[in-house]
């Protein structure tokens, strides 16, 4: 049983349970769902540990690990290359500002689908930064440069996207104007990965995007001696859950507010499988990144079982009249770097820096598809064209609030209830309505990109 499969059954039992008010078989369904005794939950626990457990005795392990390696590094010399034309004054360019208005992780979006169209396109980007917003210098005293040796943004014609083939020079627009929309934006992912990529990770486009910042995101000596001494100053240590809690000017407008015990009920769940699987631990500890320092003498204050690491000076710095400064840029980047580190992260995936984070995960794993707990939104793209799936299983609607599925259906996702079932348009039937979200599969968007023969599949020097 799917933890999807898992939640419909608990939650139609705990429904019929509360409708049966006063009769005989209430106590019944209420022990099985609403309130279930300690050996049926360790049952469904031990189960979905053993599912999970599946890929670690099914003697591809070194596989996985060696195929995620080889594409990561295939990936990533293709950019090499890309960005280090021999000749930049003949070199085809897009031009980026990184100064879109908004956060950091919406900047870094910004970043990753201008990297997305220059790499689909084959032109080298240049990102232009300085005077950017949250460093006043730019892009490169934070990260390395995009290109050692293409920096320049001119050329002998310049043009507003899309500009035509021999146009040297092509202005990008952020995301929300771009018009007309190339077949690169997510979800789409390279048609010459996406076989290997179907077949090592559970959700290509998220392994894509991560790769992507992988390459933006390299830290100057700077940067990385700072993450080191706050990687000390914390204590930062495994087995850990990292938490983002969002809070100050989103909640209300792009999300809802979350109690702390919601987080915590789903990192309980994960000691909980983890001490099942591997025995106990000697201690529970989370990361707790948030934009409120209140959050986190809260959870030191409720959860004494716990060991809770974070700085509730980054917590402050990250608060809105203090957010466009050099102290916050730091802690920002510390926050994304340890929740990425985290063995899981639970957070709410309606926050960019939670997305980015989880974006990045996907770069120390072969597949961090599944190691994560969202408590609002599905993983979405800012701009992305449109998210399918397809039916693997019939469904047979139950009531006016579900839809019927063939297997083959192709269904417009418009989001998950966290409950077993998903909301969504059958395009067959143009029907909307519930399903349970374990009879459809995500539709792997493969996308013709450039397949940048020059830079060998294998590379010379492994």
């Amino acid at each position: 049983m799917s933890s999807d499969g898992y939640r419909i059954c608990n939650l139609s039992l705990c429904d019929l349970a509360m409708r049966q008010n006063g009769h005989k078989l209430q106590p019944v369904l209420s022990r099985l769902a609403c309130i279930p005794p300690s050996g049926s939950d360790k049952e469904v626990r031990s189960l979905l540990v053993d599912l999970q457990s599946l890929a670690e005795v099914d003697g591809f392990a070194a596989w996985r690990e060696q195929e995620a390696n080889e594409l990561s590094d295939l990936v990533q010399r293709r950019l090499e290359y890309l960005q280090n034309p021999a000749d930049c004054s003949q070199a085809r360019k897009l031009t980026c500002n990184l100064n879109k208005g908004c956060g950091y992780g919406c900047q870094l979006h910004h970043v990753v689908y201008c990297l997305m169209v220059a790499y689909g396109t084959q032109r080298t980007l240049i990102l232009k930064s300085k005077g950017w917003r949250y460093h006043k210098t730019g892009w490169e005293e934070v990260f390395f440069p995009l290109s050692n040796t293409c920096t320049d943004p001119n050329g002998d014609s310049h043009s507003h996207w899309p500009g035509k083939t021999d146009t040297q020079v092509v202005d990008l627009p952020i995301i929300d104007s771009l018009s007309p929309r190339p077949p690169y934006l997510p979800l789409a992912v390279p048609a010459d990965l996406a076989p290997r990529l179907t077949r090592l990770h559970g959700d290509p486009i998220v392994w894509w995007v991560g790769q992507l910042l992988k390459y933006l995101l390299r830290p100057q000596e700077a940067t990385s001696n700072m993450l080191r001494d706050a990687g000390e100053k914390l204590q930062f240590k495994k087995p850990i859950v990292g938490v983002h809690v969002r809070r100050t000017d989103k909640v209300g407008t792009e999300a809802a507010f979350h109690q702390l015990e919601e987080y915590m009920l789903a990192v309980d769940e994960y000691f909980d499988q983890l001490e099942m699987k591997s025995g106990p631990v000697d201690q529970r500890r989370i990361f707790l990144a948030s934009d409120d320092p209140k959050v986190l003498a809260e959870a030191k204050t409720k959860y004494t079982n716990y060991e809770v690491i974070g700085d509730p000076i980054i917590a402050k710095s990250a608060a809105v009249h203090t957010r466009y400064s050099d102290v916050s840029l730091n802690g920002i980047i510390i926050d994304i770097h340890f929740l990425s580190l985290s063995d899981y992260l639970v957070c709410t995936f309606s926050s960019q820096v939670c997305r980015v984070a989880y974006e990045l995960m996907q770069t120390m794993y072969p597949d961090a598809a599944d190691r994560f707990r969202s408590l609002d939104d599905i993983y979405y793209y800012g701009g992305q064209s449109a998210h399918n799936r397809v039916a693997v299983l019939p469904h047979e609607s139950q009531d006016a609030r579900d839809m019927n599925l063939e297997v083959g259906d192709l269904v417009g996702v418009a989001g998950n209830h966290w409950d077993g079932f998903s909301k969504g348009k059958n395009l067959r039937t143009n029907r909307i309505g519930l399903y349970p979200s374990f009879k459809v599969v995500e539709k792997v968007e493969a996308v013709e990109f450039p397949t940048y023969p020059e830079v060998p599949l294998k590379n010379p020097a492994s």
